[in-house]
């Protein structure tokens, strides 16, 4: 299925593209052949279908979105709360996806990994992470 631009509905085509190897993305310039508009589209795996997480004895899609806001909440003491949260995030999934067997993760190597980042970055905030979730 082919891209459609958002402005005139017509076909986009790629005018460059590079890899983000540590985020595991790839990142566009497209170009739409009838209005001219120049777009940017990042394209990633959809995680949440990739990944499970297993929660003692059962298991669960994984969340960006969760690991973002349990991050986020351990941050609200900084200025830039949320774009620390959103790199942290990034970093943390970086680091977990090497991790992965069998397409599973253990919510103890997310919160390990969570943790450990987050020790580095800002000790107050992995003290507050460790509090609520460990």
């Amino acid at each position: 299925m082919d891209m459609v631009c958002i402005y005139c509905s017509g076909k986009l085509g790629v005018g460059n593209s590079r890899e983000q190897k540590k985020l595991n993305q790839v990142w566009r310039r497209r170009n739409c052949g009838s209005c001219g508009a120049v777009l940017t589209s990042l394209e990633a795996i959809d995680l949440a279908k990739a990944i499970t997480v297993q929660h003692d004895k059962h298991s669960k899609p994984f969340s960006r979105d969760k690991l973002f806001v349990s991050i986020h909440e351990s941050c609200k003491h900084r200025k830039d709360a949320l774009a620390d949260a959103t790199a942290l995030t990034d970093t943390i999934i970086a680091r977990l996806l090497p991790q992965i067997q069998d397409a599973t993760l253990t919510k103890e190597k997310i919160r390990h990994s969570s943790a450990e980042i987050l020790e580095r970055f800002d000790k107050p905030a992995a003290v507050h992470y460790r509090a609520y979730h460990n």
